[in-house]
């Protein structure tokens, strides 16, 4: 399905208030589906600078991701890059994988947010957005260096690609 078509029908979806719904329907068109997800809850109001979305429950436990009841208001390709971000949170502490270190977690979903290995279908957000996701993953990178230096080592190839690519971003 075209982005374009997606779009409208997310705007139709959004005009009749049915926003659990078009949050499910994007799980089915982008392939994100995964039987650790629990459904969709509701949180408080996003704004233009703060939008939040969060995978809730314990490692080992399904997964409920919470979403603003406006989340459709904003550019879909950055909510589809956030919605991403949560759902490879899904699958990080489902029963499988149970990835504990949150640092860890943190530093996949916004590499995912960049290149997109886990859900390839997923548009790339804007430069500006992009830029900011790098920035946020190499904050936990950092927290990562200190508290445990073997996840560090772990992830050096893809921090150098992470730098490359902001370098191409910020031409």
């Amino acid at each position: 399905m075209k982005f374009e078509d997606v779009e409208k029908t997310v705007s139709v979806y959004q005009k009749h208030g049915l926003v659990e719904e078009i949050a499910t329907w994007l799980l089915r068109i982008y392939d994100m589906e995964h039987p650790n997800f629990e459904g969709f809850a509701f949180r408080e109001i996003a704004k233009p600078d703060y939008i939040l979305l969060t995978a809730e429950g314990e490692i080992g436990a399904k997964q409920t991701v919470r979403i603003p009841e406006n989340i459709f208001e904003f550019p879909l390709e950055l909510i589809l890059n956030l919605i991403a971000h949560e759902m490879l949170h899904v699958i990080q502490k489902s029963p499988e994988v149970a990835l504990q270190d949150k640092n860890e977690r943190e530093w996949q979903a916004y590499y995912e947010m960049i290149f997109h290995k886990q859900f390839p279908k997923i548009p790339n957000a804007s430069v500006f957005h992009q830029k900011y996701f790098i920035e946020k993953a190499f904050v936990y990178y950092n927290r990562s260096e200190k508290e445990a230096v073997p996840l560090r080592l772990k992830y050096e190839h893809q921090k150098q690609e992470m730098e490359r690519y902001l370098h191409q971003l910020s031409k």
